[in-house]
């Protein structure tokens, strides 16, 4: 078995507004040297590799659910394989 960590992220592009507001509160708390913050998401996933390709499998997964395009991007890495 392989464990995956699938990292969902907002594009750069798209305006990232619970980012923005957790930078405010480290604002508000006196943290005037965070510039920036994003939010995103992880999946861990467990694959069995005999099954299908690692790659292709994280691909087919992460971009027929995980991942909205219109807004999101994603990468990964591999965890641990047994």
């Amino acid at each position: 078995m392989t464990d995956v960590r699938i990292y969902v992220t907002y594009k750069e592009s798209v305006f990232d507004p619970q980012g923005d507001t957790i930078k405010q509160a480290i604002h508000a708390l006196g943290h005037d040297e965070v510039k920036d913050v994003k939010v995103g998401k992880f999946f861990d996933v467990t694959l069995d590799p005999s099954k299908k390709d690692i790659e292709t499998a994280v691909k087919e997964v992460a971009e027929e659910l995980l991942v909205n395009f219109n807004l999101e991007t994603y990468h990964y890495e591999i965890m641990e394989e047994a």
